[in-house]
């Protein structure tokens, strides 16, 4: 495993990546996946596999292969649905697409990028139906979650400790009706979903920390971010670490206060923007609905006004000014400059 990753970190650093301290490839050629990503993927996977090379050249050979079905992506359920069971819908669907065992991860999701770029990433995810890790099941939740009224949803980042070696996870928080739960992918079961029933968001953290007891893990770091737009169109970046939290510094119940605290100021947050968004919305009725027919996030709004109505504002105040000075006559202009002269020396 040592040598892997050495090999791994001389090749070419800005296509690798690392998930719970295993490192992987990382696809930057989009798809159709180039030969280069397709035989490093092989490559790769014979090394990690019991099989080897045998198991490469055994599916290789094999003229005719097994018909994979394609799972169906849970898009405009129904209103009527509880939001608990489209959290349940949501998961299905992604724990039917698979946890990503091959070494490269197909979709690459540069953290950066706006939500609009994120989204088109989400996107190819349900085209192309393959597997994926916790950083794309992050973005992809987003996306199937985008629009459901009263939900928000944020990053929580985990680093972990085991046996020396450091192993990173991230999944996605949700809040709905008081209730805390998350979506994710993860090896383990337990590490990836959880329901929506935890009534504080320390609970639901409390829970992911004894979940990590089980396999050994020693929980470094906790990192909380900040609820995401509900617009698909948003040139907005997500705030992956708003709240960062030393955990082996904290004692539980210090973790605890710090969380909770974090979580009422999201959810004054929010309030005070869904307070804006309706002064907003009263002043312009026509801006409740943005192009792409899904519904602007209450945590999300600008109250930046339009461009046209800049430049109408502009082209009025210079209007204005000429036809005031035209009004006023050349004494009076000389005399008012005299006396703002007179002024400007004095002070």
């Amino acid at each position: 495993m040592q040598s892997l990753q050495q090999s791994l970190k001389c090749e070419d650093e800005d296509e690798v990546g690392e998930e719970n301290g295993v490192l992987f490839w990382v696809n930057k050629s989009g798809f159709p996946i180039d030969e280069k990503t397709w035989e490093r993927m092989w490559n790769h996977v014979s090394k990690i596999h019991p099989g080897g090379m045998d198991m490469v050249y055994d599916i290789k050979s094999k003229l005719v292969l097994p018909e994979v079905a394609s799972a169906s992506a849970p898009m405009n359920l129904p209103a009527s649905i509880p939001v608990c069971e489209k959290m349940e819908v949501i998961q299905k669907y992604m724990s039917q697409l698979q946890y990503n065992h091959t070494g490269t991860q197909f979709f690459e999701i540069r953290k950066n990028r706006p939500i609009s770029g994120l989204m088109e990433s989400a996107r190819d995810m349900i085209k192309e139906s393959l597997p994926i890790k916790c950083l794309e099941a992050v973005i992809l939740g987003i996306y199937l979650t985008n629009g459901i009224p009263g939900t928000e949803r944020f990053p929580i980042s985990f680093k972990t400790s085991f046996m020396g070696n450091i192993h990173r996870h991230v999944v996605l928080g949700v809040y709905n009706g008081g209730r805390y739960g998350a979506l994710g992918m993860s090896r383990r079961d337990d590490l990836m979903n959880k329901p929506l029933i935890y009534k504080s968001l320390s609970e639901l953290i409390v829970d992911y920390e004894d979940s990590y007891t089980k396999y050994w893990h020693e929980i470094k770091k906790v990192k909380i971010g900040l609820p995401v737009s509900h617009d698909p169109h948003s040139y907005e970046h997500i705030e992956w670490r708003h709240l960062s939290l030393n955990v082996p510094k904290l004692s539980r119940e210090e973790m605890c206060k710090e969380l909770d605290r974090h979580a009422r100021e999201m959810r004054v947050r929010v309030e005070r923007q869904k307070t804006i968004s309706s002064i907003y919305f009263s002043r312009s009725p026509r801006s409740k609905v943005p192009a792409g027919g899904v519904p602007i996030s209450p945590t999300k709004v600008s109250t930046q006004p339009s461009i046209a109505g800049i430049k109408k504002n502009t082209s009025n105040k210079k209007k204005h000014s000429k036809s005031a000075n035209e009004k006023s006559s050349p004494n009076k202009q000389n005399k008012d400059f005299t006396l703002q002269q007179n002024k400007d020396i004095t002070l």
